[in-house]
């Protein structure tokens, strides 16, 4: 198993936020984390990166425990992280914050090049000398992603990749997705957006106020209007 989350709890000060939170990614997969804005999604990448220290529980990279490891550290091992704010360097250029990502070749996952990146996301090709801070939202979300991925990551974690893109922006990042499953790339994202998350996903875990309250594929979860209603809706 590439990823297993188990029994993990967290708090925001004396704020109880994730209980008992546990699933499984497997190598290649692309697991959705699905909730309404507050659930608990974006603490849960949060905690598996080491942003956020776990209270308890148990985080395996791999088969290896990483829990309680500095965020450095746990990237070190092969774990890409981009953040809902995008956090570009807004000064440099869309090449120099790929170089900024780039790191060595990682066995086991695939290695990516600029040229790579810009045949995966054809917009930033055309603005290689272009500034961080003169780019669109979408084209931003991007430039995070592909500087991520020079890090040669085996598991990427996408905290909420469609939020405030454009239609068609949420479209290209869609295919951008499938494409790194292509590559066997394991892919963890939070998202509030059900279409998109059908799109791109293989399993869903629904978190309601920090517990997990329902997983099953997405094919299913796209048959259930139950659940959806329960959990997604409004």
């Amino acid at each position: 198993m590439m990823l297993a989350v188990a029994r993990l709890n967290a708090f925001y000060g004396q704020a109880h936020i994730l209980f008992d939170v546990a699933f499984e990614a497997a190598k290649g997969e692309v697991v959705v984390l699905l909730g309404r804005n507050g659930a608990g999604k974006s603490t849960t990448l949060k905690s598996i990166i080491g942003l956020v220290r776990a209270a308890s529980g148990e985080i395996a990279f791999e088969g290896e425990a990483i829990g309680g490891l500095a965020p450095h550290a746990i990237c070190r091992r092969g774990i890409g992280y981009v953040p809902e704010e995008r956090r570009i360097f807004t000064d440099l250029t869309v090449m120099e914050n790929l170089e900024v990502g780039r790191r060595p070749p990682r066995p086991g996952a695939p290695t990516w090049t600029p040229e790579r990146l810009f045949a995966l996301f054809p917009n930033l090709a055309e603005m290689r000398g272009r500034r961080g801070g003169m780019m669109s939202g979408g084209e931003q979300q991007m430039l995070t992603i592909a500087r991520t991925l020079m890090g040669n990551p085996a598991l990427l974690l996408l905290d909420e990749p469609s939020e405030g893109l454009a239609p068609v922006i949420v479209q290209q990042m869609a295919r951008a997705i499938r494409a790194l499953k292509d590559e066997g790339l394991t892919v963890v994202l939070s998202e509030q957006n059900l279409r998109f998350a059908d799109a791109v996903g293989d399993r869903a875990y629904i978190i309601e106020k920090g517990r997990i309250r329902y997983h099953g594929a997405m094919t299913e979860l796209a048959r259930s209007d139950e659940v959806r209603a329960a959990y997604l809706t409004i």
